[in-house]
């Protein structure tokens, strides 16, 4: 299991969140992990093992300062409390602090729901990053201006979802492709979440196979 640490940026600033390494510690590049509403849990720090063994280092980012929630009501709380400004210094320094372990190591981010729009919204922030992965999650143009993103993007919605509509997900691959953001949408005809094995109510093994299959391949192209 991804072991609570903390990088340390330049500044000396330490960043909370959960490392896992490659086997043997020869990695292909590494990734910034970002986790949905409910915090760093065991799936969040589960996914992040499965990128690591699958070549990876990977960071799982810990935003909500170690506080997990374990019903609707209080992750709702923790999101909507969130500092996306301080989430910004986060990202910038997580990524930075991976790129001072390893010099030359080309830096990629996902996450899931609020995670992907994490995701989005750190690409646009960074242009250092080679490769962004959303998974159903995409930043309000409050937050973001994502046609700042440099990195090519690859996204996995779900056609039935009313947090991160059809609709948003159109809308965001015409701001992409309009200014020639190198992106490539899937839509999955799932709900909301269906790569969360421990949501049984809206996984869907076949979606989320296909799926990881993708992002695996898209961060070898993007990160070796």
């Amino acid at each position: 299991m991804a072991e609570t640490s903390k990088l340390t940026a330049k500044d000396g600033t330490e960043v909370p969140g959960a490392l896992s390494e490659a086997p043997g510690g020869k990695a292909s590049g590494a990734v910034i992990l970002v986790h949905e509403w409910w915090g760093l849990n065991g799936h969040i720090r589960g996914v992040a093992d499965r990128l690591a063994q699958e070549g990876f280092t990977v960071f799982a980012v810990d935003l909500f300062q170690g506080k997990v929630a374990k019903d609707p009501a209080t992750a709702q709380q923790y999101m909507n409390a969130l500092d996306w400004k301080q989430a910004e210094v986060a990202l910038l320094r997580a990524a930075e602090a991976l790129r001072q372990r390893q010099p030359g190591t080309k830096v990629g981010i996902t996450g899931f729901c609020l995670g992907g729009a994490l995701a989005l919204f750190g690409a646009a922030k960074d242009p250092g990053l080679a490769a962004c992965v959303p998974f159903y999650g995409i930043p309000g143009d409050d937050k973001a201006d994502v046609t700042k993103i440099r990195a090519p993007v690859l996204g996995h919605f779900a056609n039935q979802d009313d947090f991160c509509s059809p609709d948003r997900v159109n809308a965001l691959e015409a701001k992409l492709k309009g200014t020639n953001v190198p992106a490539e949408l899937h839509r999955y005809d799932a709900q909301h979440a269906f790569f969360n094995d421990t949501r049984p109510e809206v996984y869907s093994p076949q979606n989320a196979g296909t799926a990881w299959r993708r992002t695996v391949d898209f961060l070898h192209a993007k990160l070796g």
